[in-house]
């Protein structure tokens, strides 16, 4: 046994070389930095960030690269590092109403205040291999890239609108409600409310999400959803200083934030009014967060009188199943040694084919 655990680690170690060389490529080729994934993979960045459940850019371009661009992976990094730190506290919850806004869009009102801001968006580009990029250098494209000054401002809510007619269903923070729980911290149970169902939508693969936000715009579930608003920008980030007794700016994150708008028959007790679904995730991350609030308004279907009759409004189903990290541990084990459990199973299966053998024989000689 020694001498197999000592050969053992010997081939993990040299695996660990040959992932290094890998991961570096040819060396005539310059390394790619850590700074340039941060500056030109901001997408990336961010999916890494949100679903690592740790804001820092440098971090997460780090996991990037040590992942040689496996994402999932970089998220596991990511994750990993993150039980490491100390907790300080908790920021005070995030006004995004002002919100330095960059990009800002409703697809259920085309004249909202403050107008519609298209920013930085793939929305209207062609889906078409662009070989410019091929050549290297600031003005690969012909012309001089040049800084512009950021138009960001805050703007009002579209969904205010609604609200002010109390065509929306009103979501209102009640003093006597209990802190959220931290799911971070805490392991998931049900039955969950809706702040720990957001907080693992957050942390949730966006591949899984965007799938089952797909399957409740294709029937199943009781919705019809409207992008009432989808605005990315700089949120300032309180925390309360118990020293100070007042709450201090600590810094700006970059963050999208998604509400829909879907339908809602309403009751004896509650007129009709529209429902909301919720979504948020950090940096430039549209459809994370889109598909986030498509499924959050899925989950809400029992609180909300609806039969719930669809894997995407089982909150079990769809929490339990949605954490990258998780699920890719669990497929992933099955790579290790199984040596035992199978040759049980391969020794089970020669006696019950020795048997079945046996049995043909008897009959045949009947």
């Amino acid at each position: 046994m020694y001498v197999a655990v000592k050969g053992g680690e010997r081939a993990i170690e040299r695996s660990w070389d040959v992932l290094a060389m890998k991961r570096r490529g040819d060396l005539a080729v310059p390394e790619l930095s850590v700074a340039q994934i941060r500056e030109q993979m901001r997408l990336a960045v961010a999916r890494v960030m949100t679903e690592g459940s740790v804001y820092d850019e440098d971090l997460a371009a780090l996991a990037i690269k040590q992942a040689a661009g496996d994402l999932v992976e970089a998220i596991f990094l990511l994750r990993a590092y993150r039980t490491t730190l100390p907790r300080f506290g908790y920021t005070l919850p995030v006004d995004t109403e002002a919100m330095c806004v960059e990009r800002r869009i409703s697809a259920a009102f085309k004249d909202i205040p403050g107008g519609q801001m298209l920013g930085g968006t793939y929305d209207y580009t062609q889906r078409l291999l662009d070989f410019t990029l091929l050549a290297e250098g600031e003005h690969a494209n012909g012309a001089a890239i040049e800084e512009k000054e950021s138009e960001a401002k805050s703007m009002p809510r579209v969904l205010s609108m609604l609200d002010k007619e109390g065509l929306i269903e009103q979501e209102r923070a009640h003093e006597n409600a209990p802190e959220p729980g931290d799911l971070s911290r805490e392991p998931l149970s049900f039955p969950a409310d809706r702040a720990t169902r957001l907080q693992n939508l957050a942390r949730g693969d966006e591949g899984f999400l965007l799938a089952v936000g797909y399957a409740t715009q294709r029937g199943y579930a009781h919705s019809h959803p409207f992008a009432g608003e989808i605005r990315q920008g700089e949120v300032a980030v309180e925390m309360h200083i118990d020293e100070l007794g007042f709450a201090v700016e600590i810094g700006d994150i970059d963050i999208t934030e998604c509400q829909m708008i879907n339908q809602f028959a309403g009751s004896g007790e509650v007129p009709p009014a529209f429902t909301q679904g919720y979504g948020l995730a950090f940096g430039h991350s549209e459809r994370k967060a889109m598909a986030m609030a498509l499924v959050d308004r899925a989950l809400r279907a029992e609180e909300l009188g609806e039969t719930v009759g669809s894997p995407t409004q089982d909150a079990e189903f769809v929490l339990y199943h949605s954490d990258n990290v998780e699920a890719s541990g669990f497929v992933q084990h099955l790579k290790l040694p199984h040596y035992v459990d199978f040759q049980s199973e391969l020794e089970l299966l020669r006696r019950l084919r020795a048997a079945h053998g046996a049995d043909g024989n008897k009959e045949n000689a009947a």
